[in-house]
Formats: structure tokens, C-alpha cells, sequence
């Protein structure tokens, strides 16, 4: 299973509204998301020339680098992120609403049948260290050849779009303990993409989000969306009951699901009002 901690606004979005939102992964907790890997490949990159006396292409390439990280919205990767930790005390204070949301639990097969395209699957990789990384040696290798640098940008700008959807599967190793995999579309790299973005306009900003239709994508392998959810868990601290909320599930047509409804038995203290 894949656990998706969510408040019940976003879960309604999910159920009803059979819609899963994918945000700017530049915008959510860690502050260094994409960023991270970016400037640990760029310094691994240079290191390597460094130490092979190449002092100047070191420098060209860290140039390189600092462009495209000045221009990184324009790079943004978006998101919908899950945990393979059941009923976990971090996840519920992070994503859960202090504990007073609730956690849909997705088949991981399922949702691995339906990506493809523009939307992948993606497990998240908690290192500091990027230099064994393979886009390490592939700059390297382009940087050392003998040509100009003018002869070799398309090349690296090819090389740069890998890194910066590669760059959505790092995080710092001080999430590690999220265990997190990730349903991930990279908009900048896509000639054709059949989701067009919206944006969510609340008193305080405007946010844009790529939504999935999860009965279409579901309909494409056969299935009913609700075969995709295998448990519904209420947050520690959530006042929900769990009879309106099994009325609430037959209404939206997931009779199915009135019966895998579950508390959380995280012992989580109730946020002080």
C-alpha cells in the first residue's frame, strides 16, 4: 500500500471529485526540494573536473548550473506524494492536519499500471552524496570533450532537463524517515500533455496544480475507482465519526469502502486549541 496523508478538504477532492491534485513540489515542506539534487550534482560535476586539472571547465560548468537554478520555477516538477508508513505519527503531523485528517491507502500496483506518459511512479532517494550518480560522468564526459562550449549547449541543455527530473526523486536524508514515493509529471519537458493546469485561488495566494482524473485513468485498466483505495483511516486527533462518514462514501457512489474505514491507533496528542 501507498498512504496518502491529506486534510478532509483534499479528500473530498480525491473521493467526490475523483480528482488528484499534483502540486509544485517547489512549494512543499522541504525547502530544498529540486534544489538539492541540482546543487549536489553540480558540485560533484566540478569536483570531478577539478581533479582532473580542468579548473576552467569547472568554472564554466558551475556557471552553467547557477543559470538554470536562477531560473528553477520554469524547471518545476508537480506532485502527489505518498508514504509506505501506515499510520505514522510524522506523516500525520506533517501532511494529516495535525492529526486530524484522514489517510486513503492506494494499491501500489494499481497505481503503477496507471502510469506511463507524462506521469511516473517514483521512489524518492535520501543521499547527500551525488557522485556516483550517472549524470556525473555524462557531463563530465561532454565537458572534456575538445570543442567549444558554443558546439556543446544543446547537449548539455539535454543533460540539464534529465537532471532536473531526476532532481524531483532527491530529498534531504533528514526526510528519510517519510519512506516516500511519488506520482510525478515534469510539464517542461512535454510536447503534448491532454491535463491542462488550474489554479487554486484561496484569501492568501493563487497556487497551480495539474489535476489526474482517477476515474479515467482507472476505466483505462477495467477497474471501479474504488477498487483503487484499500483502507480509509481516520486521523488520531479528527472528531470525524465513521457512520457519516460511511454515508458520505455511499453517496459518492463507494459503497465498497463503507466498511474499511478505520481510527488511527497513533497515539498523537490532540493539537492545544
Amino acid at each position: 500500500m501507498l498512504y496518502h496523508y491529506t486534510d478532509f478538504t483534499a479528500f473530498d477532492g480525491i473521493i467526490r471529485c475523483a480528482e488528484l491534485r499534483l502540486n509544485n513540489i517547489l512549494n512543499m515542506n522541504d525547502a530544498s526540494e529540486m534544489r538539492f539534487f541540482m546543487n549536489g550534482l553540480c558540485r560533484a560535476v566540478m569536483e570531478r573536473l577539478q581533479s582532473n586539472g580542468e579548473e576552467e571547465k569547472s568554472r564554466v560548468i558551475e556557471k552553467f548550473f547557477r543559470g538554470e537554478l536562477a531560473e528553477e520555477f520554469r524547471y518545476s516538477a508537480y506532485a502527489a506524494c505518498f508514504s509506505k508508513y501506515r499510520d505514522d505519527a510524522a506523516q500525520w503531523e506533517r501532511y494529516g492536519h495535525l492529526g486530524q485528517g484522514v489517510c486513503i491507502a492506494f494499491h501500489e500496483n494499481l497505481m503503477q499500471k496507471m502510469t506511463g506518459g507524462a506521469v511516473s511512479l517514483q521512489t524518492v532517494y535520501y543521499q547527500k552524496d551525488m557522485r556516483e550518480h550517472r549524470l556525473v560522468e555524462e557531463f563530465y564526459q561532454l565537458m572534456t570533450e575538445e570543442k567549444q562550449f558554443s558546439e556543446i549547449q544543446q547537449e548539455l541543455r539535454e543533460l540539464m532537463n534529465d537532471a532536473w527530473i531526476q532532481s524531483a526523486a532527491f530529498k534531504h536524508p533528514s526526510f528519510a524517515r517519510e519512506k516516500e514515493r511519488r506520482l510525478v509529471i515534469s510539464p517542461f519537458i512535454l510536447n503534448e500533455f491532454a491535463v491542462e493546469p488550474r489554479y487554486h485561488v484561496s484569501a492568501g495566494r493563487i497556487k497551480k496544480y495539474y489535476p489526474l482524473d482517477l476515474n479515467r485513468m482507472c476505466g483505462r485498466l477495467g477497474l471501479h475507482m474504488s477498487e483503487l483505495f484499500g483502507e480509509i483511516i481516520i486521523g488520531p486527533a479528527s472528531s470525524q465519526s465513521i457512520p457519516i462518514l460511511q454515508d458520505y462514501l455511499v453517496d459518492c457512489g463507494l459503497n465498497s469502502l463503507k466498511h474499511k474505514i478505520s481510527m488511527s491507533d497513533c497515539p498523537l496528542r490532540k493539537p492545544i486549541s
